[in-house]
């Protein structure tokens, strides 16, 4: 684990919610089952395999140790999340958690819950997706979106801020969709944002009669039993491109699948949705650099014709 321990050695003071160490990159042999990440004023250090109290411990001593460097008034804070399959254990291991606890990504705020369920309300590798989105709307404010899978409404927000006239925001997650409005509220957006808390594969009545739209994302778990697999669901969504995008407008295909690359999405919109046009591949955040570039965050952004 001395990569991680040097990590934490070195780290900085942050700010924003942002990824620490990204073992799972593949770059630190030994590491590849830890990740750390700041959501201020807390730490979260995650094992996707099971570490005895002794590993623990050592790494208590280590971010003891720098927090004493960066902050020697402020209590440390931190959390460890063991998660197995499709469940996750999770334990305060030193300071609090404030609740509500709300955190930042350039200047935007969005609440997260570090204490319960397997994510945490808001996901740190999206940045650059988050970033487009921004900088997209920016130019061309009065855009009209679609969030499918929309889980706690990062794309939603972001695009009000930057000038949406509307954000249609989907998923099956009633609960994910109550935090979202709350992260609308905490930036101030009243207005321009619907919320339904709808089967996607079962309301395309309802979500094309929304459209067409200047933007369309698509974040879909990769895998996630009775609501989406990727590799025989993504296609159902991708057929409904055409019908969904304004003339000339974009879609954002994200994909997070280790065992799928660049190809699966590409080969499905050549057979499903020709007309779209391929314009690019958004880098991930450089904290998670990855041995391979197939086996990280897909993010790819299509075109309509004018």
């Amino acid at each position: 684990m001395q990569a991680l321990l040097d990590a934490i050695a070195h780290l900085p003071l942050p700010t924003d919610a942002q990824r620490i160490f990204h073992g799972r990159g593949g770059r630190y042999p030994g590491c590849e089952h830890w990740t750390l990440d700041a959501f201020p004023p807390v730490w979260v250090l995650t094992s996707f395999l099971p570490v005895g109290d002794d590993e623990l411990a050592t790494v208590h001593a280590a971010l003891a140790a720098r927090w004493a460097q960066l902050a020697p008034d402020a209590p440390l804070n931190w959390v460890f999340q063991y998660r197995h399959e499709a469940r996750a254990d999770t334990r305060l291991m030193a300071g609090s958690v404030p609740d509500p606890h709300v955190v930042t990504e350039d200047g935007t705020r969005y609440r997260v819950h570090l204490l319960r369920g397997l994510n945490h309300g808001f996901f740190l590798d999206m940045a650059e997706g988050r970033r487009w989105v921004r900088d997209h709307i920016a130019r061309r404010p009065g855009m009209r979106v679609l969030n499918l899978f929309a889980y706690t409404c990062s794309f939603s927000v972001v695009a009000l801020r930057a000038g949406a006239r509307q954000v249609t925001n989907v998923d099956m997650a009633d609960g994910a969709l109550a935090i979202g409005k709350r992260n609308h509220l905490e930036n101030g957006i009243t207005a321009g944002a619907s919320f339904l808390p709808h089967d996607i594969f079962c309301s395309w009545g309802k979500i094309t009669r929304g459209g067409p739209y200047d933007l369309v994302v698509f974040d879909p778990p990769s895998y996630q039993k009775g609501s989406f697999v990727a590799e025989k669901d993504y296609a159902r969504l991708i057929r409904r491109l055409p019908d969904l995008l304004a003339p000339g407008g974009h879609a954002l295909l994200c994909l997070n699948s280790p065992k799928l690359g660049v190809a699966f999405l590409q080969d499905q919109v050549q057979a499903l949705a020709p007309g779209l046009r391929f314009v690019g591949r958004l880098a991930n955040p450089p904290a998670f650099a990855d041995v391979s570039s197939e086996r990280a965050l897909k993010v790819l952004v299509y075109a309509a014709p004018d």
